[in-house]
């Protein structure tokens, strides 16, 4: 796994930096769908994070948020979202970054996360740690929910029946609520106890993918929404110190 590690981090240092470098020039802008956006520079960063795994991993497959997959069905899967926090990038907020998760025969075996204006590198890998710039990080230990900060899901137009009672619960029990517009910051946080837990309905593999490693490696735990084992083809999930996540699921069970 070392070289498999290495090659993810230096993929996504060279796109964060490619991003950083470029935030503010944006030449084109493109919709995706319902408030859904994409620019040059998610599809130019996607192919800096392409070439740099099929340059060591020809033979490995790749999932990526703007250009699909590539090379079928194999052991090892990439799954990379090379920006993001698309919409803060547009919006000139510094509040995004890079995510690039490593499936194994349908396991989380690896993750990376690099934050681009802060030069935040997040490692996680099964087995070996979860790290942050090379120093050892761990999930807090709150389990009452009015000690807890927590990030909820943005797209709340969605499912506005569902997620405003999950919503409603939450904003009463818990100590506060923040929404970042960026799952990685979220999921980064979260492994490093700056938040408790978060909520996310929508999101996608390549939104969350990066982050299963660094989370569970720092001793917190990830599920879907109905608390089962989440996979990469999920859609939506939580993400917790491990401690407060039943309660969680439980308050979310309540509202279906």
């Amino acid at each position: 796994m070392k070289d498999i590690i290495t090659t993810g981090v230096n993929a996504a240092v060279s796109a964060g930096k490619f991003l950083l470098e470029n935030f503010g020039k944006i030449d084109k802008i493109d919709s995706k769908g319902d408030r859904n956006l994409v620019t040059n520079l998610d599809r130019a960063a996607e192919q800096i994070i392409i070439d740099g795994i099929r340059t060591k991993f020809p033979d490995h497959a790749i999932l990526g948020e703007e250009g699909g997959k590539i090379g079928g069905d194999k052991e090892y899967l990439w799954i990379i979202d090379p920006l993001d926090g698309t919409h803060n990038f547009i919006r000139g907020i510094d509040i995004f970054g890079v995510s690039i998760g490593i499936v194994y025969k349908d396991d989380f075996v690896g993750g990376i996360i690099y934050m681009p204006p802060e030069a935040e590198l997040y490692v996680g890998e099964k087995g070996n740690g979860s790290y942050k710039n090379g120093s050892k990080i761990a999930v807090s230990k709150h389990g009452n929910l009015k000690e807890c900060s927590i990030s909820f899901d943005s797209s709340i137009r969605y499912s506005p029946d569902i997620m405003l009672k999950v919503l409603d619960i939450l904003a009463r029990e818990s100590f506060n609520i923040r929404m970042f517009g960026s799952s990685v910051r979220v999921l980064t946080y979260i492994a490093e106890g700056k938040l408790d837990f978060a909520v996310e309905f929508h999101d996608r593999p390549w939104d969350f993918s990066g982050g299963v490693c660094i989370i569970e490696e720092a001793g917190g735990r990830l599920s879907d929404l109905k608390g089962g084992r989440l996979t990469y083809k999920a859609i939506g999930y939580i993400a917790s110190n491990g401690i407060i996540h039943q309660k969680v699921e439980e308050i979310i069970s309540s509202c279906f």
